[in-house]
Order: C-alpha cells, then structure tokens, then sequence
C-alpha cells in the first residue's frame, strides 16, 4: 500500500499530512463480500447463497444465508439434489433472500438486497412483497430456467431495478493464532 502525503504551508510553516487511503472496497464490493461471509454459514454441502440487504443509506438491516428453517436439525433432513421430492433439500432449506427478509426487524421498504445468486421466483414474491427496490447479484447461473425467467418477469414488472456485477467477489477467511 501506497503512503501519500499532502504538503500545506500555513504561517511559513511547513507541515506534512497522511492522506486517506484510495484503496479501499467500494459500497457494492463491501455488501457482496458481506453475503458471501453470510453463505459461509450455509450447511448446505452443494450451494452456499448469501444475502445483504442495505438501506440507502449503506447501513446493513438484515442479513441471511441458504439453510433449513429453525428446529429443523441440519443433520436429520436431507441435503441431497436428486431422488424424490420429499428426500432431497428442496421442500425444506429456506434461501438467503428469504432468511433476510424474514430476519430483519425494519421496514424494508427502498432498500437493496445483495445475493450471491439470482434469486427464484419464490424469493422474487417476498422482495416484491417486501418493498425492496434493487436487488445486486452476481451470478446467473439458472438464467434460462422456468424459476429464474419467472422471476425477473415479476421483478420487472414490479420495477425493481436488477444489476449484476462484472466482477464476482473472492473472499478468503483465514485462522490463525493469536499474537
């Protein structure tokens, strides 16, 4: 990292001044590092989703990851993807956007919410429903499934303003002892 230092003359004296740094994430890196931290709290062995969702005034109001709902033991329902419905996860993990939503203890209205992933028709309802307005994502991965067509129909038509980063977030976290 780079020091840089301002010059001013003030009464013949000259003084030297740190200059903040220019380095730093910018709003929309920092909410999607914060939901891919999120997702790392996600059990699910196949898809770890994150989701932020942010005031307009870039303060955090809730906060969710991909897991099963409260009560329901993470190691007694199934994390499969395929055999029968009711033996795989699907019927039962509630996604990131919906844990948000369901979280948060304010009004959601105007604000945005950063997803690691497009969210489905399902979590489409509940953001239109809750009054959020820009959703940020990353990937897009199911674009061409029934799910994710649906859903950005209903989010269009409920004008909610969808913007994808051209970049994806690598997040790292690392433990080490203490010094």
């Amino acid at each position: 990292m780079q020091t840089i230092y301002n010059h001013v003359i003030i009464n013949n004296i000259e003084w030297s001044r740190q200059m903040k740094r220019t380095d730093v994430l910018s709003w929309d890196e920092y909410f999607m590092g914060l939901a891919h931290l999120s997702a790392k709290r996600s059990k699910d062995p196949s898809t770890q989703v994150g989701a932020v969702i942010v005031s307009d005034e870039h303060r955090v109001v809730s906060i969710g990851y991909n897991g099963f709902p409260n009560g329901c033991s993470d190691d007694e329902f199934p994390w499969d993807r395929e055999g029968d419905f009711s033996c795989t996860k699907y019927p039962y993990v509630v996604h990131a956007e919906l844990n948000a939503i369901l979280n948060s203890k304010h009004d959601l209205r105007g604000c945005s919410i950063y997803v690691s992933l497009f969210p489905c028709n399902e979590c489409a309802k509940a953001i239109i429903q809750s009054g959020i307005k820009r959703i940020v994502y990353e990937s897009d991965k199911y674009a061409t499934t029934d799910s994710t067509i649906a859903s950005k129909r209903m989010l269009k038509a409920a004008g909610i303003e969808l913007y994808q980063l051209p970049y994806c977030i690598d997040l790292k976290v690392e433990k080490h002892a203490n010094e």
